[in-house]
């Protein structure tokens, strides 16, 4: 018989279009939905009605470093089974490595930046801190086990940190698709609403973090085609005013983003660095062809030039130029909207939860087990 476990979940911060947030909601309803019970360790902002799993225990503080430090404390006192963090924090029993390395990105970022920025963030006290706690989760063994969701994160993990390779787990995202798959009959609507003329392409971006997931290099490449009737639509937050275009339209925080997959032709998300961008996945599911970098965890569950086109770095203009030329054939988007929706079958969430709780569960019995507190898992 399988044991009931208490599930403690750590993130610090919300945003309601957030990548992170969404999974955890959805990870935490298969949870409760599978009999577990669920507690949130969070920052008061975090809304009470976007927690309708199990108690919320507010953690008043903002820095990642007093973040930690309360969590800490308040795990002293707390009886979950299990605590899994979305965060970096001092310990916990399984971390979940969503956000990828932050000392790999920050590799990836000098690629790309002037000496004086380098200067610049290398003064910024928030690198100094994330770098802190992710040596504390890794270097130090502050995390019982890990979880992956993609062979790029768990190489960089064993490679930067040389944590056990046998502790990681790779579990793949997962999205529910009942949700995330193409609805033809949105298509119209959705262009009409977004003003896209029928003999228009529309090439998506979808994300908050432009500069690390690549919206200049997608603006550039767009302007390589040389083609008038190609607009490039843009959901997420950022600072319009450094990405300025006549063929950009800024839709900003989009929460049903289903009838903006419907709406588009192609997605781009020429990435600096990602761990396997969920938005990705979303538009695959939604059937759309998904250009990206090497530097994209999600770029290994797809070949190239059957579910979309993999370019090596974020910088290859003339790749990403060739990849967009290449799926302007209307013949090979429409093969790609069935050949991608079948393909992201095995991507499911519920997959994704039912891994997600077996390492639960014997995370549990290797806490009872550590405390000579062994009980039938």
């Amino acid at each position: 018989m399988t044991r009931k476990l208490s599930i403690g979940f750590v993130r610090r911060g919300y945003s309601h279009t957030g990548g992170a947030e969404a999974y955890l909601k959805r990870l935490a309803r298969g949870v409760v939905e599978r009999g577990h019970e669920a507690k949130l360790f969070a920052t008061t902002d975090w809304p009470r009605e976007e927690w309708p799993f199990g108690p919320i225990v507010p953690v008043a503080v903002r820095s990642p470093i007093a973040f930690a430090d309360e969590v800490e404390k308040l795990r002293s006192a707390d009886g979950s089974d299990v605590l899994m963090s979305l965060e970096r924090i001092w310990n916990c029993d399984v971390y979940r490595a969503g956000d990828g390395v932050h000392r790999a990105w920050l590799a990836r970022k000098r690629k790309f930046e002037l000496p004086l920025e380098r200067f610049i963030r290398g003064l910024n006290l928030k690198h100094r801190d994330t770098l802190q706690l992710e040596e504390a989760l890794f270097a130090n063994r502050g995390a019982s086990r890990v979880i992956a969701n993609s062979q790029m994160v768990k190489n960089e993990i064993i490679d930067l940190y040389s944590y056990p390779a046998d502790k990681i787990d790779i579990v793949r995202n997962g999205v529910p698709l009942e949700q995330f798959r193409f609805h033809p009959e949105l298509r119209e609507t959705s262009r009409d609403e977004l003003k896209v003329k029928s003999d228009q392409i529309a090439l998506l971006f979808t994300g908050s973090g432009w500069e690390r997931k690549g919206l200049r290099f997608a603006i550039a490449a767009m302007a390589l085609c040389r083609n008038r009737k190609m607009r490039l639509l843009v959901a997420g937050r950022g600072r319009q005013r450094y990405y300025k275009s006549k063929r950009v339209q800024f839709l900003g925080e989009v929460s049903d983003l289903v009838r903006i997959y419907a709406a588009a032709d192609i997605f781009i998300l020429p990435t600096i660095y990602d761990p396997s961008s969920n938005a990705c996945l979303e538009a695959l599911a939604c059937g759309l062809p998904v250009i990206t970098t090497r530097n994209n965890g999600f770029s290994e569950i797809i070949e190239h030039g059957v579910h979309g086109s993999v370019v090596d770095s974020a910088n290859d203009l003339i790749g990403l130029r060739d990849a967009i030329q290449f799926w302007l054939e209307p013949d090979r988007r429409a093969a790609a909207r069935s050949t991608n929706g079948q393909h992201a079958a095995q991507f499911d969430i519920s997959r994704n939860i039912a891994r997600t709780l077996e390492i639960f569960l014997q995370a549990a019995a290797n806490a009872a087990s550590a405390s000579g507190n062994i009980r039938n898992i």
